[in-house]
């Protein structure tokens, strides 16, 4: 596969099903089972995501990867949503979504972007630190500890 055969376009409702179905995937990955109930978000995406840009990656017709870029306040967004089909893993994918998020954040006239992860992940905290983001501080959360990081787009 050749990261020039990735599509990476703006969420569409038809992707609905697709995308939650790829991201509470890849949550039972992580966590061993999931509970439907916690991301109510994903029920909807169009309607929750509305002032956010959310992208989907496309590779030979399926959807393997998304993330979303939600506004905080007039100089600070979240990435949310970042996930890639475990067989997709380690190709760029991620980085892909992402670098269109900072991009899209940075046309927009945001300062800093912000994210949390799971204190559990490894191997997405490297990604994160990898791609500039720095740790801000770590945090007790309803599912165990939290990472937070934060890029300052203002120097990038």
């Amino acid at each position: 596969m050749d990261a020039q055969q990735i599509s990476i376009k703006p969420f569409e409702s038809e992707d609905q099903e697709a995308v939650q179905s790829l991201i509470l995937a890849g949550l039972a990955e992580h966590w061993g089972e999931i509970d439907p109930t916690l991301n109510p978000d994903l029920n909807d995406i169009g309607a929750y995501y509305e002032d956010a840009t959310f992208l989907v990656a496309w590779f030979d017709g399926r959807i393997i990867g998304s993330g979303a870029l939600v506004p905080k306040s007039d100089q600070v967004a979240e990435i949310v949503r970042m996930s890639v089909s475990p067989e997709f893993r380690r190709r760029g994918i991620g980085r892909q979504i992402l670098e269109r998020l900072c991009q899209e954040a940075k046309e927009l006239g945001f300062q800093r972007i912000v994210l949390e992860t799971t204190s559990t992940w490894s191997e997405v905290i490297t990604f994160y630190k990898r791609f500039g983001f720095r740790i801000t501080h770590h945090r007790d959360g309803h599912f165990g500890g939290e990472v937070h990081f934060a890029l300052d787009l203002t120097s990038v």
